[in-house]
């Protein structure tokens, strides 16, 4: 059996059961981390509607948050999930708005590391998360 994650009269991933289950528990994690709503709606017949507009908004606030934590840690647990989601944001169509590290918003960093992890230049972090997406890509049916 599969599930079907769909944007208007788009299928952008049709996951196993397993794997779509796996998914929406992280995602009640991550908009319970941002206080906000993902716009991926419930899963209803093995289907789940994505409000576009929620979901770019959910998009964009997931990767600030992922650049601007500098917890090891974190950043490991966290990196998988957000590339899920930059897969479904490039097939959505989501233009990504990708911060810079010094791009928290009341300029403080949150769940720093001791002893702090090495700083990675903006583009190169933006670079390796791209391709771990394009790389996951090749694994999520559509």
């Amino acid at each position: 059996m599969s599930q079907y994650y769909d944007m208007g009269d788009r299928t952008l991933w049709n996951p196993s059961n397993g794997a779509s289950r796996l998914f929406l528990a992280q995602l009640g994690v991550y908009q319970a981390e941002l206080g906000l709503p993902s716009g991926i709606g419930p899963m209803e017949n093995d289907e789940c509607r994505i409000d576009p507009v929620a979901f770019k908004e959910f998009v964009d606030a997931l990767i600030a948050w992922h650049r601007t934590t500098t917890h090891a840690v974190m950043n490991a647990l966290s990196e998988g999930f957000v590339a899920t989601v930059l897969v479904l944001a490039e097939r959505a169509g989501v233009e990504v708005d990708w911060p810079t590290a010094d791009s928290a918003e009341d300029g403080v960093r949150r769940d720093v590391q001791v002893p702090p992890a090495p700083a990675v230049p903006d583009e190169a972090w933006a670079t390796a998360l791209r391709d771990t997406a394009h790389e996951l890509a090749r694994f999520m049916a559509a």
